[in-house]
């Protein structure tokens, strides 16, 4: 690579109402954590800024539910998140919190350039409240019948049967959630955003994303054909407070979420700019036209990032506009959208207590979501590791290693290579290229494939060879053989460490290097204004390694150790026990 890279990674941000099921991490964690070791291991300059969503009134209504406050109940999930994500292997160099200091002030500024180029426009609505207490009742409070569906139990800011925004207004027969008790409508002020006057900017940028997923640039074009006004203050309690004179101090006037939540992409750059001592280095990402941005997300997140955050930029000014919006289709499973409300869930966490990450991160990219709607399986996953990971892969590193750490006790020294020895290693040396071409591309299954069927090559030409025979009649062919073995698994591990962080690092080793491949992300504390708050980060060095191996001879070999581990097989009710 003539020039280095600068990448932004950009998850999208995990909501604070409760832990994260595998349907949710194969959309917005995995992905981005793929692209940013791939683009760190090309030596590129690399900052993922993501962090836990934490307004809203999915967190009050729980909240209120387990009669705590709102931050008691985004700092419980928060720290659930955490774990699962570090657990995962998840390398951001930042994952913070809407709830910080930092985030409210990068909110209100651009909240007040959206106001200051007329952008922002009052309007007056109806607005729900409680008739016993005089109190706001926001949308998630209440209930009612679909106008448009006729499913019983609307919310009143969407229908979860078809789909479609509401307005509690529009319901049939209203209530509060969880109760007959009626709703009374009354006349309230709020700021709306005018996405109308971003309509053809907006449709002329999204055309001009040829390469975008077929899904993302579809529903965008199909979006930006109908924009409204929409609302960007609510009648809340927990949010950004409003910036402006009458609205900061009123304490049931708040900034609505949707807004606050796609500014955390540039309100985390700057906190990382700060807490790394350069606080003006975000600006090499963002104020950079060279640099070039990546989105990942489920698909139920795209307008979003196609639609409503490049209209912020716009109207804010000359910040950099998304580049790659990397959505994912839905995770099902038995046929059915994960949900946690209705208890069709797998968690990270009961995943990650039984099996390995790098198990849980293959199958997600080999057989996930990337292109359409896909149905998870324990069956299948133990399919996947035992038949990929273990008896492919795995069987691969194994055998190459301990036959050469048996024989030889270090790489050995290759004789005169065949045209059979010199083809593979062409052949696998391309194949860091065209892997490549596909992760700069976000397509990660067929980068996946790729590699896993070079893999299966090598293994073809180790049981042609077979050099535990031949180490009997002919040392040095055998040595070769061997030698050529290692410099292809050499490689494959490079292909393969994006996806397999952990495994990579341990066979890193076994294959004598000392130095750190595949690094995994630490949790610290920062403080700011008196108040601390935990921080994923990690020290990640960008170095140029995505080259054909040089593994020289004569370098020594540690005892090997098997990568991965067989599942046994199991009913489609229990998960698979780990042996």
């Amino acid at each position: 690579m003539t020039e280095r890279r600068t990448v932004l990674i950009a998850p999208a941000w995990p909501y604070a109402n409760g832990p994260r099921h595998i349907g949710h991490v194969v959309g917005f964690a995995v992905p981005g954590d793929v692209l940013a070791r791939f683009w760190r291991l090309r030596g590129a300059r690399v900052l993922m800024a993501s962090g836990t969503d934490e307004h809203g009134t999915p967190i009050t209504y729980e909240a209120d539910k387990n009669g705590i406050p709102p931050k008691d109940f985004a700092d419980r999930n928060n720290a659930l998140i955490v774990d699962d994500l570090v657990r995962l292997g998840m390398t951001y160099d930042i994952f913070t919190r809407t709830t910080t200091a930092n985030h409210y002030r990068v909110t209100q500024d651009l909240f007040l350039k959206l106001f200051e180029r007329g952008y922002l426009v009052k309007k007056k609505q109806m607005g729900a409240f409680d008739p016993a207490t005089g109190r706001t009742l926001p949308d998630r409070y209440i209930e009612g019948k679909c106008p448009i569906c006729g499913y019983p139990e609307a919310r009143g800011d969407q229908c979860d049967n078809c789909g479609n925004q509401l307005d509690p207004a529009d319901l049939i027969n209203p209530h509060q959630r969880g109760s007959d008790a009626p709703v009374e409508f009354h006349e309230t002020e709020h700021f709306f955003f005018d996405l109308p006057a971003f309509g053809d900017q907006l449709k002329a940028w999204i055309e001009q994303h040829g390469n975008w997923r077929p899904n993302v640039r579809k529903y965008s074009l199909e979006y930006v054909r109908n924009l409204k006004p929409r609302a960007i203050t609510r009648d809340l309690d927990w949010g950004v407070p409003v910036p402006l004179p009458g609205w900061e101090d009123n304490p049931s006037k708040k900034i609505y979420v949707w807004f606050d939540a796609v500014i955390g992409y540039l309100s985390a750059s700057i906190e990382w700019a700060i807490n790394s001592g350069k606080p003006d280095a975000w600006k090499e990402w963002w104020d950079n036209p060279e640099s070039h941005h990546y989105y990942t997300m489920g698909k139920d997140n795209i307008t979003f990032h196609t639609v409503m955050w490049p209209a912020i930029l716009m109207g804010a000014g000359d910040l950099h506009l998304p580049d790659e919006i990397v959505a994912s289709e839905f995770l099902h499973m038995e046929g059915r959208k994960f949900s946690t409300s209705r208890g069709q869930v797998i968690y990270v966490k009961d995943v990650l207590d039984q099996y390995d990450p790098d198990a849980l991160r293959y199958y997600l990219m080999i057989a996930g979501p990337e292109n359409q709607d896909t149905d998870f399986t324990w069956s299948e996953f133990v399919r996947r590791n035992n038949d990929e990971l273990v008896a492919t892969w795995g069987n691969l590193v194994h055998r190459t290693l301990v036959n050469a750490h048996r024989n030889f006790g270090a790489v050995p020294q290759p004789g005169n290579l065949t045209g059979i020895d010199e083809s593979l290693i062409k052949e696998v040396e391309a194949a860091l290229d065209e892997v490549a071409k596909h992760l700069q591309e976000a397509r990660f299954q067929n980068a996946l494939k790729l590699a896993m069927g070079i893999a299966s090559r090598v293994n073809v030409y180790l049981g042609t060879e077979q050099p535990w025979h031949t180490i009997k009649s002919d040392r040095e062919r055998a040595g070769t053989v061997l030698y050529v073995a290692l410099r292809c698994v050499d490689n494959l591990k490079t292909m393969l460490t994006p996806f397999l962080p952990f495994s990579s690092q341990r066979l890193h080793a076994m294959l004598g290097y000392e130095d750190v491949i595949a690094p995994q992300p630490d949790v610290r504390e920062f403080s700011e204004n008196g108040a601390s708050h935990t921080v994923i980060t990690g020290e990640y060095e960008a170095v140029d390694r995505w080259r054909p191996s040089q593994l020289e001879p004569g370098r020594t070999l540690p005892a090997p150790q098997a990568l991965f581990k067989r599942l046994d097989d199991v009913s489609e009710e229990e998960p698979p026990p780990s042996s």
